[in-house]
């Protein structure tokens, strides 16, 4: 985004330290060819090292245009009163997340039935042909919340897909569960309430909305944060098409709030309070989680050990990172731990239903099994049988990816970057995972951001992601309604696992190539590593000869 060119004596937003320079004369002679239309402010200290995409990215260049071109050579950089980084990217994320609401508007429409009674209009596949389908709409009724019962308490039986009955409970992680509680408690105060109002499901949805939508805008907060003199690479996650698409498609936003604020806790060095960030995510979505494996592994490529040097409060990296690790799985167990005493079975729902649910229509193996007619590695199964040899195949290859991975960190001539091991591993999980529900890819998007700043790569990735929603709709609207064969919607699938697969590579190559990573330029390390930036990479690291980086001589 370009730059602003003022010389106010306002403070920069974020925090951010500044750097002087050489007072400018506070007055000129007339003689001189350059005269100020006003006085010089007091304090004419500038960003100078905050990175200006106007002038280091074509296609910001090309887009500042209409507004005044690119920041001048000479601009004082974060002296502006008002239009600060952060509250431009606030305003970008409102704009999308209106845009998105305004998307799925079509799906909380009311119409009376024949009889009068007021309903949501979803007649003919309108959820579809109007591509606005919202899994909050129709889990308000699915998972008993209109009756107003507790998740993981409430049981319910509904007739299953082998025509037997089943009994039921609330299928989220328990924040995720708690959270829908919640709204749907201010949906019934409101609706009891003289306010204006409608259906019950409809202020419900819009409740959720407002929470979710504040969930991203911490995201884009702490994204931006946590690019350091990148700040303006948050707009990528505020202006990113799958916001569009997503952003209220599923509860993921507060997994991506937490997720984000637990490491720009650990960015600024405050490893306990990011294992309780990450330890909450979990309990919302179990994949920040997964964010602790490449911080150990960073950590325990930086440790030193048999030598006192500690790196930060008197801790050496690894150290930190079990003070993360510790932190977030007593703050994961505070949270779940009542509820599994009190409800075990309701509690234990959704580790069952992620055992027994056969691949998704979105995983790669039904891509395979939609082009090739394969049967899957369990054969035909019918809805009640447990994919086993799946769930141990998914796990394997996910374990694999991660070792792989773990092995890169470890070997790589530098020291990666925390954020690119942290996409590799998210982006492994989605890969090789049974499951890939179209919302996850939010999950992505601000770790792509810190780990591959590329405008124009991550915009078209993005834009193909998000496009998948259309012939993901009118497939599930179905061919006899004037849907989509099956094959279009798999092979736009296969695009976007292709993009991501491309993403990755890229990643990969900047980290043995670091002189082509942009985040790394004019001798910056790792704005997100915490303990990590500047850190020291042991040229005689005390780990095994093959696990060691390639280009150093082992300690004979």
């Amino acid at each position: 985004m370009p730059e602003t060119a003022e010389t106010d004596g306002s403070e920069d937003d974020g925090g951010q330290p500044t750097s002087p320079r050489p007072d400018a004369p506070r007055e000129r002679r007339a003689t001189d060819r350059y005269v100020s239309p006003a006085p010089l402010a007091d304090d004419l200290r500038s960003l100078d090292d905050r990175d200006k995409p106007s002038r280091t990215d074509t296609l910001t260049a090309q887009l500042c245009d209409p507004f005044g071109g690119p920041v001048g050579d000479h601009a004082v950089i974060g002296r502006v009163r008002f239009w600060t980084p952060m509250r431009v990217l606030f305003a970008f994320g409102v704009l999308f997340l209106a845009l998105s609401w305004f998307g799925k508007m079509g799906c909380i429409q009311q119409r009376p039935d024949a009889n009068g009674v007021l309903g949501l209009d979803w007649n003919n596949g309108r959820q579809y042909t109007a591509m606005c389908y919202s899994d909050v709409v129709p889990l308000y009724g699915a998972e008993h919340l209109n009756e107003g019962a507790f998740p993981y308490k409430k049981q319910w039986t509904e007739i299953g897909p082998d025509g037997k009955p089943q009994v039921r409970y609330m299928e989220y992680p328990v924040l995720s569960g708690l959270y829908q509680y919640a709204a749907m408690g201010i949906a019934k105060a409101w609706k009891a309430s003289p306010l204006p109002g409608g259906l019950e499901v409809v202020i419900y949805f819009d409740v959720v909305a407002v929470g979710l939508a504040l969930a991203w805008l911490v995201t884009i907060w702490a994204t931006a944060l946590s690019a350091g003199r990148r700040v303006w690479d948050g707009a990528l996650v505020a202006l990113s098409p799958l916001v569009l698409v997503h952003a209220f498609t599923n509860f993921d936003a507060l997994a991506t709030a937490f997720a984000a604020c637990g490491l720009l806790a650990w960015a600024r060095r405050r490893p306990v309070l990011a294992g309780i960030l990450l330890g909450l995510g979990g309990a919302a979505k179990l994949y920040p989680l997964l964010l602790l494996g490449p911080i150990v592994i960073l950590c325990l490529r930086a440790d030193r050990q048999g030598e006192d040097v500690p790196l930060w409060g008197g801790l050496r990296p690894l150290r930190a990172a079990g003070a993360t690790v510790a932190a977030a799985a007593v703050t994961w167990l505070a949270v779940n731990a009542p509820i599994a005493a009190l409800y075990s079975t309701g509690w234990r729902e959704f580790f069952r239903l992620n055992t027994v649910r056969h691949a998704d229509p979105d995983s790669i193996y039904n891509v395979i099994t939609s082009f090739a007619g394969w049967k899957g590695f369990d054969g035909t199964l019918t809805p009640e049988q447990t994919p086993t040899t799946l769930n141990a195949v998914s796990l394997v290859l996910f374990v694999v990816a991660c070792a792989g991975i773990a092995w890169i960190g470890l070997t790589a001539a530098r020291r990666p970057r925390l954020a690119q091991l942290l996409f590799l591993v998210v982006a492994a999980f989605l890969l090789t995972n049974k499951v890939w529900s179209p919302q996850y890819s939010l999950w992505l998007v601000p770790l792509a951001v810190l780990a591959l700043p590329q405008r124009r790569i991550l915009l078209a990735w993005m834009a193909i992601d998000a496009l998948v929603w259309v012939p993901r709709m009118f497939y599930y609207l179905g061919v006899d309604r004037k849907g989509l064969p099956e094959q279009w919607f798999t092979g736009a699938v296969l695009l976007r696992d292709l993009a991501v697969l491309g993403l990755c590579v890229l990643v990969i190559r900047q980290i043995y190539r670091p002189a082509e990573d942009p985040v790394r330029r004019d001798g910056v390390d790792d704005p997100l590593g915490g303990v990590l930036d500047r850190s020291p990479d042991p040229q005689l690291p005390w780990l095994p000869r093959v696990l060691q980086p390639r280009t150093l001589e082992p300690v004979p």
